[in-house]
């Protein structure tokens, strides 16, 4: 695999990477971030081995990261129209608005107008609602960004960490209304979470969405830094933000470790290969703050796990599912095929059918 061997988002024509850059580290406004220049490296890096989908938001480092990527694209229009460029709208930036960030039609269209001017372009190319309000009409919002889209300013429409209900009721109204529709969602996905396989993907798979995974390291725990055996701090600054894996956590990190060690590569690139294998991922958010960082993620393209090697890590990382997911996958088949084989499973006898041969 290559990031130039594309893929189809969704129930789309748009085709992008296997791999998504991901900017949230680009900007040094939060002070942890890629200074201007490392970023445009590792944009360089990767337009130059064929990637060709961006994706940023307009809060990430208080707009640094989009103003970073315009800048970098302001010089190279023909470039710019080769390649896939995704913000998102909702976190505010303005004290004291009320309007200035969220779902409404007033926050939606400011927002993109602030990060059109600060991406140096005329349109974007995926427009994600990067949360969700419950106390916003739905109809407010996707009539907002049909109007967008019929202007030009958007050519598609995504929505990122919204609860699979939400987004299943969103993407019918918006069928029914012939409005743009919800072509792709991002969720956080890797070995360490894995409970959006109960609601979000498989609704993806049936409503014809694609997923881009975000966090598919989780926030560093499995790049490689941690195991058991590790003491003292790793990162500290790392650890500051986001707190240290937990002794569940290490069971899976362990797992992984061990995994990299057969393939003969990073543990990073190792739980990356294994997000973009997994059943409904279409693409695979990366980020990196260094080069180095960037090149080892990259690494994942040339990883091919065996069958055994993925059913390993799948078993380690297996996740309690929320009701009726383990109902439906156990209990449903029982009654519906009674000890039948079907597409090639037998069933279980249900234990209140054997005394009964339902006379009644």
């Amino acid at each position: 695999m290559s990031l130039d061997s594309y893929v189809t988002l969704g129930r789309s024509g748009l085709r992008v990477s296997p791999f998504t850059l991901g900017t949230m580290t680009f900007g040094e406004d939060h002070g942890w971030g890629s200074s201007p220049d490392e970023s445009k490296s590792i944009l360089a890096a990767y337009l130059g081995r064929g990637g060709n989908s961006i994706d940023t938001a307009n809060i990430y480092t208080n707009g640094h990261s989009e103003k970073i990527i315009g800048d970098y694209f302001a010089g190279q229009h023909a470039l710019r129209d080769r390649v896939v460029i995704g913000t998102k709208f909702f976190g505010n930036l303005y004290a004291n608005d009320p309007n200035g960030g969220g779902p409404s039609r007033k926050a939606i269209v400011q927002q993109l107008e602030n990060s059109l001017r600060r991406l140096r372009t005329d349109y974007v190319d995926i427009y994600w609602l990067h949360n969700f309000d419950p106390a916003t009409p739905v109809e407010e919002t996707l009539r907002a960004l049909d109007d967008l889209v019929s202007a030009g300013k958007v050519r598609y429409v995504g929505f990122s960490d919204v609860p699979a209900w939400a987004t299943a009721e969103a993407a019918t109204i918006a069928r029914l209304r012939g409005w743009a529709p919800i072509i792709a969602l991002q969720l956080e996905y890797s070995l360490l979470e894995r409970t959006s396989e109960g609601e979000l993907i498989p609704m993806a798979q049936a409503m014809g969405m694609g997923v881009m995974a975000w966090g598919p390291l989780r926030s560093g725990f499995l790049s490689g830094k941690y195991s058991s055996t590790t003491t003292g701090p790793v990162d500290s600054t790392r650890t500051q933000l986001v707190g240290a894996p937990s002794e569940a956590d290490y069971v899976v990190i362990d797992a992984l470790n061990a995994v990299a060690r057969e393939v003969g590569a990073s543990p990073a690139a190792v739980a990356l290969a294994w997000v973009q294998g997994r059943p409904g991922i279409t693409s695979t958010l990366v980020g990196a703050r260094r080069m180095d960082q960037f090149k080892a993620n990259v690494h994942a393209l040339d990883v091919t796990l065996t069958d055994t090697q993925r059913g390993a890590l799948d078993e380690v990382s297996a996740p309690t599912l929320n009701f009726p997911a383990d109902n439906n996958r156990t209990l449903a088949a029982m009654l519906q095929f009674a000890g039948a084989t079907v597409d090639g499973r037998p069933s279980i006898v249900s234990p209140l059918l054997r005394s009964s041969d339902a006379r009644y």
